[in-house]
């Protein structure tokens, strides 16, 4: 048996019409999962659907758009899942937002707000429309992109490290309490990748030579580097490992 086949597996990815979203959607479909490519724009979603469908046979995905800011999106994306594929094996919350880069001190509280509510909250209402189902079969793989920000200060994207933080525990409380019935909560923690999302962090040549000068494989990653550890976490080759923060960073970490 191949310990990272999907097949018959059907997983919702958010934030998958681009970056580290759609190469994950990318490496499940290959490896026999149907996906749910879903992110705020339609347009985006559907031409990633279309395009899946084109490799790997018609009914290979689906696109339903969806703000992760919106309870009811959020169930309309679970339902719509269910009404195509008739369940949820997979759920990867990958979908975040980061509007405020400076220090603390300047940024304002309906930007806070909307980092720790989209980031934290909007992961916890998906998490608990799929959850259900998952328990009751007794097997599912819940993955959350965290962040190695999670695990580090920065003077600049403080408010994300913070919310990033908070889902290494969600994950951890998470597990103990689906573990006795085999569903597995983990996090994807990534360091600096080549996203639109993380772009002012890398676009700058003198900002990307400082975050890189001092890790070991002097450079940043890119996003099919993330979705391996998804397929991962997702598949039997994951089955013994849950509450866990799964570091993919070519920097010094330990």
């Amino acid at each position: 048996m191949n310990l990272f086949d999907l097949s018959g597996k059907v997983a919702i990815i958010t934030g998958s019409s681009r970056g580290i979203g759609k190469a994950i959607a990318e490496r499940m479909a290959e490896h026999g999962a149907k996906v749910v490519i879903s992110s705020r724009k339609a347009g985006p979603c559907e031409e990633v659907a279309e395009a899946l469908n084109a490799k790997h046979g018609a009914g290979t995905a689906i696109a339903v758009p969806a703000n992760i800011a919106s309870k009811e999106e959020l169930q309309n994306l679970v339902d719509e899942t269910r009404k195509a594929f008739g369940r949820v094996d997979v759920c990867v919350c990958n979908a975040a937002s980061n509007p405020y880069y400076g220090p603390m001190e300047g940024i304002s509280d309906d930007q806070f707000r909307k980092i720790l509510d989209n980031n934290i909250i909007s992961n916890h209402w998906l998490i608990s429309m799929v959850a259900p189902e998952m328990r009751a079969r007794k097997d599912g793989s819940i993955i959350i992109v965290s962040s190695i920000g999670g695990l580090r200060g920065n003077a600049i994207i403080g408010a994300y490290n913070i919310s990033k933080a908070a889902d290494f525990q969600l994950a951890r409380n998470l597990a103990h309490e689906f573990g006795p019935d085999n569903v597995r909560v983990n996090c994807i923690a990534p360091g600096l990748i080549r996203t639109d999302f993380a772009r002012a962090l890398w676009e700058n040549p003198e900002t990307l030579k400082r975050s890189t000068q001092g890790v070991p494989l002097r450079r940043i990653g890119e996003p099919d580097e993330l979705a391996g550890a998804a397929v991962y976490l997702a598949s039997k080759a994951g089955s013994f490992m849950t509450g866990q923060a799964l570091v993919v960073d070519g920097g010094a970490t330990i």
